[in-house]
């Protein structure tokens, strides 16, 4: 059973399709991070408190930081410099055609990276 309660009765099939497929890929791939779900809940109190709601933006990395990812049993370090970001000892622009290279598809980098 993919939730404990019937779906509503205004509910479109669309809607419910995509419901459907999403508790279906958070069961096999796992759900939100928990850092996500407190994002969600906060950004939901503000809007129900009619507070302006904020949301803070991604760090930015410092030249020097080494970043690691595993990714398919190999661990990839890329090194954040001045200008892009070194990987394997060759310059890139940015952390998204490290992930590029690496997995051969498109990905957003700082996500990949995480």
């Amino acid at each position: 059973m993919l939730y404990s309660t019937e779906p509503p009765p205004r509910i479109s099939r669309d809607l419910l399709t995509r419901a459907v497929a999403y508790r279906i890929q958070e069961k096999a791939l796992g759900g939100l991070r928990p850092s996500t779900r407190r994002l969600l809940a906060k950004v939901a109190a503000d809007a129900s408190a009619r507070r302006p709601i904020e949301v803070t933006p991604a760090p930015t990395l410092t030249p020097g930081t080494v970043l690691l990812r595993d990714w398919r049993g190999t661990q990839h370090q890329v090194i954040v410099r001045e200008h892009g970001v070194e990987f394997q000892g060759k310059r890139y622009q940015s952390l998204s055609q490290v992930a590029h290279r690496i997995t051969g598809s498109k990905w957003s980098g700082p996500l990949f990276f995480g």
